[in-house]
């Protein structure tokens, strides 16, 4: 079968199932970075990776893109009950829950489970070439971690599990660049998506450049947000005060005076409605 009509096939036979259960699973609230849309942007890159020029030579012709939408569409949907760093465990049970209601038992198999258990160890030392869902999906979440969108999912993850403001940008910083170095790794650095994607990284690693400087002496509990600290403030209310992404935008505007937080939420509103 041609890849482009599997490809759709599987969309058309699982994404909606997929969406349901994923949307009855995700307490979307807890952890907005991490919920549906993200899991359909994983979804949409995993589709250009596999429709690249070239790459029949990466990828085999055999791989099932039945398995892969459902490893894009659940590897992050334990999130909400377990947002720490080993999800995956939580995800793969609830991706073979999912398999037992619709009765696919037929695609339940390590391959599809493994990838979704280890997508988020980002160390990349679960040879992912021996699982190609597990590499296509490790490379199609990292893509979704770059830009004004990656700044707002890392610092609400980060912000989540108590990593200390004053350190977060730097990790974070080290662990986009270890996620680029992986795809680019992979598609090699003179591949034209690679060089496609490099822009979204520096918007990324340029931002927190900026805030790791000023963060280590910034009051994050001062009334008015500022800057580039004031940015990762603003997402330390709205997860403190549980706000979906409608309302967080609404509150933005309590901080157009300051043309940093501005810019910031009007790029980052943007790029939403652009992947949307």
């Amino acid at each position: 079968m041609n890849l482009t009509v599997a490809i759709e096939s599987a969309e058309l036979k699982y994404r909606q199932i997929l969406e349901d259960f994923f949307v009855s699973a995700y307490t979307e609230n807890k952890l907005p970075s991490h919920g549906i849309d993200h899991h359909r942007r994983v979804w949409r890159y995993a589709k250009e990776l596999l429709l690249l020029p070239g790459s029949n030579k990466i990828f085999p012709s055999g791989l099932n893109p039945a398995k892969l939408i459902i490893a894009c569409y659940l590897h992050d949907a334990g999130m909400s009950a377990f947002p720490g760093p080993r999800h995956g465990r939580e995800s793969r049970k609830l991706c073979q829950k999912f398999l037992k209601i619709n009765r696919l038992a037929r695609l339940e198999d390590n391959e599809l489970l493994d990838a979704i258990e280890y997508h988020d160890i980002k160390e990349y030392k679960v040879t992912p070439e021996k699982n190609d869902i597990l590499k296509i999906l490790s490379m199609a979440d990292d893509l979704d971690a770059y830009g004004h969108i990656g700044i707002y999912r890392y610092s609400e993850v980060n912000i989540i599990r108590g990593t200390d403001p004053a350190v977060m940008g730097d990790a974070i910083i080290d662990n986009a660049r270890k996620r680029f170095n992986y795809f680019q790794q992979i598609l090699g650095s003179g591949n034209d998506f690679v060089s496609s994607n490099k822009g979204r990284l520096d918007i990324l690693t340029a931002f927190f450049s900026i805030y790791s400087r000023f963060a280590v002496t910034y009051d994050f509990s001062r009334p008015v947000p500022e800057g580039y600290c004031g940015v990762i403030q603003v997402f330390m209310r709205m997860v403190r005060n549980k706000w979906s992404l409608a309302q967080l935008f609404s509150n933005i505007r309590a901080f157009r005076e300051d043309i940093v937080i501005r810019t910031f939420f009007e790029n980052l509103k943007q790029e939403f409605e652009v992947s949307a």
